[in-house]
């Protein structure tokens, strides 16, 4: 792309963000500063969440390769620009990765988060700006600015690597990280306080690790297309330990569909792929059942164990009709974003768990916020 074209696609990113921005100004013409960031944040949390899912939509019809260069679209700032090249595209290879709708999908995935991103850079500058009002850390802004930035990076080498597997799969972490980063702010800047017994409340950054690493052990399912490596539920192809090639299907360096030698993927490492991800699904329903029963034995955080319990069914369900129903898409994306869910909940216990046990003062209704609360 040339400068014109870079100035052309940062003006229209600007547009964009200037859009929330003006609803969340007009919203409350007298509300500080302070308010207004926490209305940011939480409109940019609920951006990131529609981000993620609407980049498994983006995986999951084939659009990841829409536009095969990156930021823009055959180096113009949209598909219309770049009309030609994707008729020429579509002509040679009518099913191919570059059709007209998939230009379309992926264009639209970059531009939402090129918008999450220059509300992310609002947001830090709020943040040093009310840091002495809020008396909280401004560095946690900054690492999601840093992380958002990252985050791009994993996007452009999607594209450039050519769905390289390693890189789809961190480029999915990286937004349930974004997604975190988003819900401790937001959560440190209410200054809600649930104490929780010493044994649950260790119990919650183990449940949000085990959830992650479920996630990048589904990332690589996807990713690999090993969804229906293994037929029926609950056992896989007739067998409860089916014929698998791990080394080969937990080899992170080498292209989609291919060995690290170079060579086809065999049917038996696809297999390996998917019935990992099960058999690691029983260890978190374990960890989150046993954080749910800890929760619900207290009325205050009886809430947050339906909360997990329903998030759970939810992935439970969601995951069996993938297999059941040959993958049908609406049910994918509901993994993910049940998913994604997940890591917001358990995030948000997690921030709360560590608070001190202040409630919500009347400050943040008028406006002149005090400090909330502080974390160790």
């Amino acid at each position: 792309m040339d400068a014109l074209t870079w100035a052309r696609l940062l003006g229209l990113v600007l547009l964009m963000a200037a859009v929330p921005l003006a609803w969340i100004w007009a919203r409350k013409p007298g509300a500080s500063r302070a308010q207004r960031l926490i209305a940011l944040t939480s409109l940019t949390l609920f951006l990131t969440f529609d981000l993620i899912v609407f980049g498994a939509f983006t995986r999951l019809s084939d659009s990841g390769l829409g536009c095969p260069d990156w930021p823009g679209c055959y180096g113009e700032v949209s598909p219309l620009a770049a009309r030609d090249d994707i008729h020429a595209a579509q002509t040679a290879q009518p099913t191919g990765p570059v059709t007209w709708s998939k230009a379309w999908i992926e264009m639209i995935h970059r531009y939402l988060a090129m918008l999450v991103g220059a509300l992310i850079v609002v947001m830090t500058a709020l943040a040093w700006m009310e840091r002495r009002r809020l008396q909280l850390s401004p560095w946690w802004a900054t690492a999601t600015l840093v992380w958002v930035l990252i985050q791009g990076l994993f996007g452009k080498y999607t594209v450039v690597l050519k769905l390289y597997p390693a890189i789809v799969t961190l480029h999915l972490l990286g937004g349930a990280v974004l997604l975190a980063l988003l819900v401790r702010q937001r959560e440190a800047y209410l200054g809600r306080a649930l104490p929780l017994p010493a044994v649950t409340k260790a119990w919650v950054p183990v449940s949000l690790l085990a959830v992650f690493f479920q996630m990048a052990l589904g990332g690589w399912v996807s990713t690999n297309y090993a969804v229906l490596a293994c037929q029926g539920f609950p056992s896989c192809n007739g067998q409860w330990w089916p014929q698998m090639d791990f080394a080969a299907g937990f080899e992170l360096l080498r292209e989609l569909g291919r060995t690290a030698e170079g060579g086809f993927l065999p049917s038996a490492a696809l297999v390996a792929i998917h019935w990992v991800h099960r058999l690691f699904a029983l260890v978190v329903v374990a960890l989150l059942l046993a954080l749910a029963w800890g929760l619900h034995r207290a009325p205050d955080t009886r809430p947050w164990a339906f909360a997990l319990v329903g998030l759970l069914l939810w992935q439970v369900g969601s995951g069996m009709a993938n297999v059941v129903l040959q993958w049908p898409l609406l049910a994918a994306l509901m993994h993910t974003a049940g998913a994604a869910a997940m890591v917001g909940v358990l995030t948000a216990l997690w921030v709360r768990s560590r608070a001190a046990p202040l409630s919500i003062r009347s400050d943040v209704q008028t406006g002149s916020l005090q400090p909330l609360h502080s974390l160790p």
